[in-house]
């Protein structure tokens, strides 16, 4: 029985994304460096720039945060001061690296349940003219919400801030014109919506911004400058690269075209969204958050009231099932998680429905 994974990332690839990890490559084959190069160069069209336009990407071993944490650990130099913007885990995520590396840094809070908000950004900035630096979640995987990195990056600009986005969970899935978006540093992974598998993280990069993190790095694994001299001295890794991965992403990209681009994907993916949407809600399910703030990436259900649920049970018999949920991360609410992303389709999602109602039946639920 094949699994399907309604998780952010790791997700369900099709057959023809592992088959191109079965043909086993040298790091320094010239195979495996032009399919870099390829990455590199396809990466900054899905972003709506180039090389042209001052835009450059790095390729980072590991996972989406190893991506994250090179920027953050890189970017911000000693007399530098970063704003964090934070409504969930993987803001204060950040927070924790900038601790850890002992960044000059500021936090930001916005409750889970809502949006961070360029106002408050706005105000917070006017009163602290040290910032240098502002980092944001566009989509926040602990509740779904998207935050609104067009409004937020404009609010940047007009301080002149650099402009950090975590757009792990999103970039692939939702069209991102990153120059139009003030977008200095756009990092995702991956296993994400262009839909990989796990191995490599990349950051999107304005030329400019790139040139100074030279020499502020403070570890050498996740040197950003260092990453993208080495990839363009001779397009290999300066360390042991995942290869099998980038040659799955390759397949991937080549996937996502033949679908149609990011507007294709995006819509199939806002499609299961509804679906799933309507037939949770069709089962008594209610949502923790308000649909205008919510992406289509993934949705949050609280837990239904009856004292017959059981999450753990709930979540081994769907897993029996072939479909595997994501539990929740919410600080103060219980809730579960489902994703939209992925190689998984309308009829997937209804299918998940019905073993939901079924699952519901066998433990005498009354929603």
């Amino acid at each position: 029985m094949k699994k399907l994974l309604f998780t952010p990332g790791p997700l369900t690839t099709s057959r023809t994304v592992k088959e191109a990890m079965l043909e086993d490559v040298g790091s320094r084959d010239y195979v495996f460096v032009n399919a870099v190069k390829e990455i590199r160069s396809e990466l900054l069209s899905l972003g709506h720039v180039s090389r042209e336009k001052g835009y450059e990407t790095v390729l980072v071993q590991g996972s989406g945060t190893f991506g994250i944490e090179s920027v953050i650990s890189s970017a911000i130099g000693k007399n530098d001061v970063l704003l964090v913007l934070a409504n969930g885990a993987y803001g204060e995520r950040i927070v924790k690296m900038a601790i850890i590396h002992q960044l000059q840094h500021q936090v930001l809070r916005f409750p889970e349940a809502e949006t961070v908000t360029a106002a408050a950004t706005e105000e917070y900035l006017k009163s602290h003219p040290e910032i240098t630096h502002v980092a944001c979640i566009h989509s926040e995987t602990t509740t779904g919400v998207f935050n609104p990195v067009g409004a937020i990056g404009d609010t940047c600009k007009k301080y002149n801030k650099i402009f950090i986005v975590d757009a792990m969970s999103s970039f692939g899935g939702v069209e991102m014109d990153i120059e139009a978006l003030k977008i200095d540093y756009l990092v995702s992974s991956s296993n994400k919506c262009i839909e990989g598998v796990p191995g490599f993280a990349f950051a999107i990069c304005k030329r400019s911004e790139l040139e100074k993190c030279k020499g502020q790095a403070r570890s050498l694994s996740l040197d950003l400058y260092d990453q993208w001299a080495g990839l363009e001295a001779n397009g290999q890794f300066r360390f042991t690269p995942p290869t099998l991965s980038i040659l799955a992403f390759r397949q991937a990209m080549k996937e996502l075209a033949a679908e149609g681009g990011i507007p294709a994907r995006e819509k199939r993916y806002k499609t299961n969204k509804l679906t799933l949407d309507t037939g949770m809600a069709e089962l008594g399910f209610k949502q923790y958050l308000q649909p205008e703030i919510q992406g289509h990436i993934i949705t949050s259900f609280l837990y239904p009231e009856s004292p017959k649920f059981n999450f753990e049970r709930f979540y081994q018999k769907l897993n029996d099932r072939g479909l595997i949920i994501y539990p929740g991360k919410l600080g103060k609410t219980d809730a579960f998680r489902i994703g939209n992303i992925g190689q998984i389709f309308p009829d997937d999602v209804k299918r998940l429905i019905q073993a939901i109602k079924e699952v519901l039946a066998e433990e005498g639920i009354d929603m």
